[in-house]
């Protein structure tokens, strides 16, 4: 038997309160977008103007040898007529993968794993669990503040990473070349269940722990699993073409979805109330 027809509106509601609170909160917002600067300008803009301004030619040839250490097939795709060329072109394609991954994982965790809990120190879960609004529109309510930063980081930082791949590297590969197709499948397919499946997880965490600490320590355990599989895939994907994302992309939405709806169960009026912790 269905449930009540869900309203839209509670949903977004509960939503812009969460990310109006999450904006009021320079304390916690600002580190997070230090770190995904650090990460997507900083690091990736000095390692890129180290390669590509090497001008000593035994350096440059060291450099053309590490990138013996790809896959065959990487390094056939590895464009660029001279040595700095080259090892820029896989720095900026190859080895930094990952960390479009991570850092999105990391700012979604750290803000939905005080999502629920953090209703309970604020005092504020008494008056969410007496709301209109049914348990299953209040959990897509907090899914959706906890993916939109990571989702926001992933658009923005992807973007902002681009921009600087094509700008430093593009010149000596023959213009610009990112992204390249193996990356917007990485982006655009399998991202996005990834961050799902990650908050599947945590947002049932924040909901049975008693404070935000409990949950910031254990989310960080349960979403390391997460965050090591996405590495692993991300940077596999890149090596071995791009059937290997729309694969592994399939299988995520699929595991997503499944952890999603079932996660609904974990938030209930009780919990919300601090009156709840069993299973």
């Amino acid at each position: 038997m269905s449930g009540p027809r869900m309203n839209t509106g509670r949903v977004l509601t509960v939503a812009r309160t969460d990310l109006r609170q999450l904006y009021q909160a320079k304390d916690f917002w600002g580190p997070m977008v230090g770190l995904g600067a650090l990460f997507f300008v900083v690091i990736l803009t000095v390692l890129l103007l180290i390669v590509m301004r090497v001008e000593d030619a035994g350096i440059a040839q060291q450099i053309a040898t590490t990138l013996e250490v790809l896959p065959q097939a990487a390094q056939d795709a590895v464009q660029g007529d001279s040595p700095t060329a080259q090892a820029g072109y896989a720095l900026a394609v190859y080895l930094f993968a990952p960390v479009a991954i991570v850092v999105p994982l990391t700012i979604s965790t750290a803000v939905g794993s005080s999502t629920i809990v953090g209703e309970r120190e604020r005092g504020t879960g008494e008056f969410l669990a007496h709301s209109p609004a049914p348990v299953r529109e209040i959990y897509l309510g907090k899914l959706i503040a906890s993916l939109a930063p990571g989702l926001l980081t992933v658009f923005v930082g992807f973007g902002i990473y681009s921009l600087i791949v094509n700008l430093l590297v593009g010149p000596e590969v023959g213009g610009w070349f990112f992204p390249t197709t193996q990356w917007w499948v990485l982006m655009l397919w399998f991202m996005p269940p990834v961050l799902g499946l990650t908050l599947s997880l945590v947002l049932r965490l924040s909901a049975r722990v008693k404070s935000t600490a409990a949950a910031q320590q254990a989310s960080g355990l349960i979403s390391l699993p997460v965050i090591l599989l996405a590495y692993t895939q991300s940077t596999g994907a890149l090596y071995t073409g791009i059937g290997v994302s729309w694969l592994t992309g399939s299988i995520m939405w699929v595991s997503a979805a499944w952890a999603l709806a079932s996660g609904m169960q974990s938030v209930t009026r009780a919990r919300l109330l601090g009156v709840a912790d069993e299973q």
